[in-house]
């Protein structure tokens, strides 16, 4: 709550987060957009505690992520959090299925099979578990950062543009994906996007410019969020 972020001291330090509150329902899909420098990976830096703020209270569930030292908040994000980046960041010289399950070897935990299987099912993953990143395509790969984010069952999956990196049909269908993450294994998913195709595929959407939420909007369509876009760009 009250969330402010700034990078840098005295005159020249930049804000990037002035004062943001919001709150995200579990078992929602939200969208996170605004005009370049508007501060939404920030937000989404400092929601998922990969950044601290510097100043205000950033909870998940009853847990105030920045109080907590730099090993336990390690910890969380490894067993409460996932993350699905634009770049895919899998590990070249791990097979999809090891790369899937690094979060829980990491934590030092056992995958649960049936879960396993069941998220590797629903990714359409079964028949490249065995295969490296650079054999699978892109949209194969994200697939996998899906599932590896998956996983360890988090409260919460971030989500970093992640269909910068695709064509449209391949979005599409990772977009569907995370949108099944939520309707049907009662994921908690936050996405930052520039897309307002992909926003259209979220339960509600978040609008910075400044630092700042100056929007919102539940039941997302591509044409309203494009034109509230258009305004905060032309505003910007």
């Amino acid at each position: 709550m009250d969330v402010t972020k700034r990078y840098g001291e005295g005159p020249d330090a930049v804000l990037a987060l002035d004062k943001v509150s919001a709150g995200i329902e579990p078992g929602t899909f939200t969208a996170v957009m605004g005009p370049s420098g508007s501060g939404k990976s920030t937000f989404l830096h400092c929601a998922a505690g990969l950044d601290r703020p510097t100043e205000g209270e950033v909870r998940l569930g009853t847990q105030d992520l920045s109080a907590l030292r730099e090993r336990r908040l390690t910890e969380l994000r490894r067993t409460r959090i996932g993350f699905v980046f634009q770049a895919f960041n899998l590990l070249p010289s791990l097979t999809a299925e090891q790369n899937i399950t690094l979060p829980l070897r990491l934590a030092g935990r056992q995958p649960d099979a049936s879960w396993f299987d069941h998220i590797v099912s629903a990714v359409d993953l079964g028949p490249r578990l065995s295969r490296f990143p650079a054999q699978l395509s892109g949209g194969q790969q994200q697939r996998v950062a899906i599932a590896r984010a998956l996983v360890t069952r988090p409260e919460v999956v971030f989500a970093d543009e992640p269909t910068g990196a695709l064509d449209p049909e391949t979005a599409r269908d990772i977009l569907g994906l995370l949108r099944q993450a939520v309707t049907d294994l009662h994921q908690t998913v936050v996405m930052v996007t520039h897309d307002p195709v992909a926003a259209a595929h979220t339960d509600q959407v978040l609008f910075l410019s400044g630092g700042r939420i100056v929007d919102g909007m539940t039941g997302p369509s591509a044409e309203r969020v494009a034109d509230v876009m258009s305004g905060l760009r032309r505003a910007a």
